[in-house]
């Protein structure tokens, strides 16, 4: 069902009118003294037409005054693309990792000329949510998590997409891909606890829909790393929330773990107060070690030890998707972006 929002406007002498039309190239124009085509290029930041920087600075000040904001439709059909790169919104839980690589990557592609619009799935299957995404006639699809098949990446380029990038563990026929290999968290986290002496290894697996896509390769992580040692790897289910902590914390005599790798640091927070709230030492009795390196582990007593996710950064993927829109004939590109490091501090 669709719901449509409908304004009664007012009609009383003292409410504020609306101004008939919106500022044009036009106005810019007339009031910089200069040709529309002129305001184009230098809106538009066109290198092609040598422009002197006095009429530059007029045409932003005269757009300035009026309000002036360029059409983004007009200007794709104009340049027979558009410049919108269509994020997709993940279907599951992120935390401020993802956040801030987002963050750092739009930023990268406004410099770049791009526009980076987000788009929410609902949770839609990838191939089907690809229809909805070619409605919007994105230059580029960069695709976050899991789904998306060959069809979904045929439709997408049918539509006019010269780039699809997909983020994930396994790259997707016709796509760029930059493969994230979570089995690397697990693996380096469970080998820190090695070393560490420690033989009797809990790994948080999250109840949260959606998140088994990255806890079950971090699971397998750390058995490949335990494999052959005689060091034993018990998966733990937990939900994120503190009666469920609080009832694995209960059973952990009985467990006989004497460490824990808690998924992220946002469950090894939320286990380890648990844990210290059932008499249990961190860590001394269990070591604890999450990953992503938030900022709220390093002020926990103990500070929590972790491991440190290292991804692209914005101006890289930005540049591979911008060479990608320039040549969308080239074949596409495979690369492993994700790399890891152990932070050691006092929980383990």
């Amino acid at each position: 069902m669709r719901y449509v929002m409908v304004q009664i406007p007012n009609t009383s002498a003292s409410a504020p009118q609306a101004p008939s039309s919106a500022p044009t190239s036009a106005d810019v124009a007339r009031l910089a003294g200069v040709s529309r085509a002129t305001v184009s290029y230098v809106l538009n930041d066109a290198t092609a037409v040598r422009i002197s920087e006095a009429t530059r600075r007029r045409v932003r000040e005269a757009a300035r005054e009026l309000g002036y904001v360029p059409h983004a439709a007009a200007r794709s059909l104009r340049a027979g693309r558009s410049r919108m790169v269509l994020m997709p919104a993940p279907a599951i839980p992120v935390g401020p990792l993802y956040s801030a690589f987002v963050s750092e990557l739009q930023g990268a592609l406004g410099r770049l000329d791009y526009t980076v619009v987000q788009y929410g799935t609902a949770a839609v299957p990838g191939d089907e949510a690809a229809r909805a995404w070619a409605e919007l006639r994105p230059v580029a699809v960069l695709i976050p998590g899991f789904g998306l098949g060959p069809e979904g990446v045929a439709v997408l380029k049918r539509s006019g997409a010269r780039a699809v990038v997909t983020l994930g563990p396994e790259s997707v026929e016709g796509a760029h891909a930059l493969l994230m290999d979570h089995g690397s968290v697990g693996y380096a986290a469970a080998g820190h606890l090695y070393a560490r002496g420690r033989r009797r290894i809990g790994v948080v697996v999250p109840e949260e829909p959606g998140l088994g896509a990255f806890s079950r390769p971090r699971l397998a992580g750390a058995r490949q790393a335990l494999r052959g040692t005689g060091a034993t790897v018990t998966a733990l289910p937990l939900a994120y929330e503190e009666d469920s902590a609080t009832r694995l914390a209960a059973r952990w005599p009985e467990l006989g773990l004497d460490a824990v790798f808690a998924y992220n640091d946002e469950y090894a927070m939320l286990l380890m107060r648990a844990l210290q709230d059932a008499g249990v030492r961190v860590p001394e009795d269990t070591a604890v070690i999450g990953s992503d390196d938030l900022l709220l582990g390093r002020l926990l007593r103990p500070r929590l030890s972790t491991v440190r996710i290292h991804l692209p950064s914005g101006p890289q993927l930005a540049e591979l998707v911008d060479r990608a829109v320039s040549d969308p004939g080239a074949p596409p590109e495979t690369h492993r972006v994700l790399r890891v490091s152990v932070v050691r501090r006092d929980s383990s």
